[in-house]
């Protein structure tokens, strides 16, 4: 993950941000958007470079470097543990994120298939009438709620450009 960079989509988010609030919910558990310069991003799954106690979910704690060691307790003294969402366990961001959803003017759908759940369920949050833009090359042209445009291009293509022509309307 430190290796990696912020790429197109994460860049053009960051762009929109000069002309509208934007609240970003992310399935990823790196930095990117941030690194990017986003100032609200909402991490559904956790974050890498952050831990957690195993006794108390809500010591949360930065991991320098990113790296955790076995061993590693908390300031409750308790296991530390990497800060996600792993499978079988309850994603507990769900609610923040439905609210952020329910209070958006529009809704983009970046870099997911809508396959994933619980996360795919958040587009049904959507107030009724309020646009929704899914940016996915695989999309199958099936609309998962009304008022929505499909973009086929990968986000890093596609977002770029839809953010300018956002920009230059605005």
């Amino acid at each position: 993950m430190p290796a990696s960079e912020p790429n197109a989509a994460h860049k053009a988010l960051v762009q929109l941000e000069s002309a509208a609030e934007v609240s970003i919910i992310t399935q990823n558990i790196d930095d990117l958007q941030e690194r990017a310069g986003s100032s609200r991003v909402l991490h559904l799954h956790g974050e890498l470079r952050k831990a957690r106690s195993v006794q108390d979910p809500e010591v949360v704690v930065d991991v320098e470097g990113g790296d955790l060691d076995w061993g590693e307790s908390g300031p409750d003294g308790a296991q530390l543990r990497p800060h996600v969402v792993w499978f079988g366990e309850m994603v507990p961001m769900m609610e923040p994120a439905a609210e952020l959803v329910r209070s958006a003017d529009r809704l983009l759908v970046i870099g997911t298939s809508l396959n994933v759940y619980p996360a795919a369920s958040l587009v049904h949050a959507v107030y009724p009438g309020t646009p929704v833009h899914v940016f996915d090359p695989g999309s199958n042209g099936h609309a998962p709620v009304r008022d929505t445009e499909h973009i086929r291009e990968p986000a890093g293509v596609g977002l770029p450009i839809w953010v300018q022509d956002f920009l230059a309307s605005s």
